[in-house]
């Protein structure tokens, strides 16, 4: 009987570690990855030299977004834009705006455009106003809201008049262009641009 007993231990020992080789074998287990393709991110069409144009609720142009090339991506339904052009259009009767940019990415709903390298702001000259531009490294535009912002350094310029800073705020309805700080500028006086 003593020699079941003492040989019974050690096979019970050795019976616990296999079981517990194996627990740690299935808990650290890494899960394969799933190669199916629905996680890739591949355009599902590609586009070249587009242009689309929204309408307001009386069916006047809103505004007009070209684009070189486009691609969407059916994984998370976003689509980037090869140097976009977005011209806004203006009911009070005054010239476009236009942002233009070397890349851009669209959202999901269609709702914010994300501008990316050399990007530029142009309004014509209009009335007792010179043409106004402004550059950046980076601009998110709300088309529908005439809204737009960036955190990135600005420089403003209008006829020889010229501000930058870091960070600025556009609102196009009202036409400002608000800079969030380390502004600093010269400003052409009046009675000079008259000569």
């Amino acid at each position: 009987m003593r020699h079941w007993g003492s040989a019974l231990f050690p096979l019970s020992l050795l019976l616990v570690l296999t079981l517990l080789t194996f627990w740690l074998r299935y808990a650290t287990r890494l899960d394969e990855p799933n190669r199916d393709g629905k996680n890739r991110h591949d355009p599902d069409y590609i586009l070249s030299d587009i242009v689309l144009r929204k309408l307001d609720q009386e069916g006047l142009l809103k505004y007009t977004l070209r684009a070189a090339e486009v691609r969407h991506y059916p994984d998370d339904d976003t689509t980037d834009l090869a140097r976009p052009n977005l011209v806004q259009s203006r009911k009070d009767g005054k010239p476009p705006i236009t942002v233009s940019a070397e890349r851009g990415h669209l959202s999901r709903d269609n709702e914010r455009v994300d501008l990316y390298d050399d990007v530029r702001i142009y309004r014509p000259p209009a009335e007792n106003h010179k043409e106004l531009t402004a550059a950046m490294d980076t601009l998110t535009v709300f088309p529908d809201d005439e809204t737009a912002f960036t955190r990135s350094p600005v420089l403003i310029t209008q006829g020889k008049s010229w501000v930058k800073g870091v960070g600025m705020q556009v609102d196009q309805k009202a036409q400002t262009y608000l800079l969030e700080s380390q502004a600093v500028g010269f400003m052409e006086s009046k009675s000079e641009g008259k000569k």
